[in-house]
């Protein structure tokens, strides 16, 4: 596994959702990009919630909108206008994250747009893997492009590493805010769903995804921690989570009772 590194030539704007102000950018090789700067409030963590999901996704085989990792030049931005604006970019030097601009995709409805049961089954496990708490009717994260379902933004993945404590809880949380999810109505299909994705994410390719990690992204400031180190914990967080999925297929299933 690997992700193509592509560098920004022109940042052309803030696209102002939440607060880590993501921008629309050019790179060199000619497309743009929804960057994610590891300057924002969130720091290295929101990209790895990003860069992790983003594959989980693809690897479980949804359309996402091509990752990649974005280096910003030490000297870029330092014309720009916006004081808020330049203070993110010169705190992003170096290696940022990218995906492609869908351009001319829509927000996903869920009055309009209709999902079939047994994706509407996949999308709801792997959010309950990830713990995603950000796939609601309020904010779906779901585009519309060329008449297909495309899955954005999973930057508020894996919240455990925000505090960095008591993973081994967090591993086998049943995760209640799956109640909140925008395609649970329709997810009759759990069981099948589960017994599908296990077999893809096994502990091999688990390794690979978080292997994906850039070494930069780790260093958080605590010395007792190498990034092979850290890199270990993903590891075992998103294995253990596979292997009691049981816990938050039925935390989902229950709270999907509760709605029809």
């Amino acid at each position: 596994m690997e992700l193509r590194t592509v560098n920004v030539t022109r940042y052309i704007a803030p696209l102002r959702e939440g607060g880590s102000l993501p921008a629309l950018a050019d790179a060199d090789d000619g497309f743009k990009y929804v960057v994610k700067f590891r300057g924002s409030g969130h720091g290295t963590k929101a990209l790895i919630s990003e860069l992790i999901g983003g594959v989980v996704a693809q690897t479980l085989g949804f359309r996402i909108p091509e990752l990649v990792f974005v280096n910003l030049d030490e000297a870029f931005g330092r014309t720009e206008g916006d004081e808020e604006i330049q203070d993110l970019l010169q705190n992003s030097k170096g290696l940022n994250l990218g995906l492609h601009f869908l351009s001319g995709a829509f927000t996903f409805d869920p009055v309009v747009n209709q999902v079939d049961a047994k994706l509407s089954s996949q999308i709801v496990w792997m959010d309950a893997f990830l713990t995603n708490v950000d796939r609601t009717v309020r904010n779906t994260n779901m585009l519309m492009w060329h008449k297909e379902l495309w899955l954005i933004d999973h930057g508020a993945t894996l919240y455990f590493h925000h505090s960095w404590v008591n993973w081994e809880k967090y591993a086998v949380s049943p995760f209640t805010q799956i109640k909140d999810h925008v395609l649970l109505p329709n997810a009759n299909l759990l069981d099948e769903a589960d017994i599908e994705f296990k077999k893809i994410l096994t502990p091999q390719k688990i390794s690979e995804i978080v292997d994906l990690i850039p070494d930069e992204w780790l260093e958080w400031g605590d010395e007792d921690e190498t990034p092979s180190d850290i890199k270990n914990i993903y590891r075992q967080f998103l294995i253990e989570r596979v292997n009691n999925s049981r816990i938050f297929v039925k935390e989902a299933q229950d709270a999907r009772k509760t709605l029809i």
